[in-house]
């Protein structure tokens, strides 16, 4: 699969609850918001990188081709996001990332991509690391937007249940413990700021 047939999504559509509502992918890590590091680092696995998200869209278009924004109101959650983009999809695949997730893996797409080649019956591929799986780090193909439009029309919202109807390929990295962090609280960011500012001597 070249990665000109893939498009990246960062999801940045939430509502930021544990983050006293504040919207996270603008938030600063280092400098820079949560939502350029991991722009930064998955803009060279995809053809294209889109954001998804329901506010601020000028302050995230310059770190994107594409904002796109949900379908469905009253923020409805990560699927309402990647439904949104699969529905003006352009390209066959879409490489989905949190934006808080800033340290992800340089060889994130290639592990997906090759997950799926080993499972050739699964319908998508998502991320694990040794302590558990991050299904909203996923290869997924355009074809499955009418399935998730249906699950979200049904009034279906968690993404692990839109998975448990699917074949699902893993891609375990075992070798990087903070890959796949989640900067879902102050204490998280903060952490690892000192970290950041540690490694640099500061």
């Amino acid at each position: 699969m070249d990665r000109n047939e893939i498009t990246g999504l960062i999801l940045a559509g939430g509502a930021g609850r544990r983050m006293g509502g504040r919207d996270k992918g603008l938030l600063d890590l280092d400098g820079r918001p949560l939502a350029a590091w991991t722009a930064a680092a998955l803009r060279p696995q995809v053809g294209r990188l889109w954001i998804s998200a329901n506010r601020n869209a000028e302050r995230y278009a310059p770190l994107a081709a594409r904002v796109i924004a949900d379908r469905l109101d009253g923020l409805q959650g990560p699927l309402a996001g990647i439904a949104a983009a699969l529905a003006v999809a352009e390209t066959p695949w879409l490489l989905t990332c949190p934006c808080d997730t800033p340290m992800l893996p340089a060889d994130l797409g290639t592990q997906l991509v090759a997950a799926l080649a080993a499972h050739p019956m699964a319908d998508l591929a998502i991320a694990a690391d040794t302590r558990r799986q991050h299904p909203l780090h996923a290869l997924l193909p355009a074809r499955l937007a009418t399935g998730l439009d249906a699950y979200l029309a049904d009034g279906g919202r968690s993404v692990r249940g839109w998975l448990a109807g699917l074949q699902v390929a893993v891609a375990v990295f075992d070798d990087d413990a903070q890959a796949f962090d989640n900067l879902n609280d102050p204490d998280a960011l903060d952490g690892l700021t000192r970290r950041i500012a540690a490694s640099k001597g500061r």
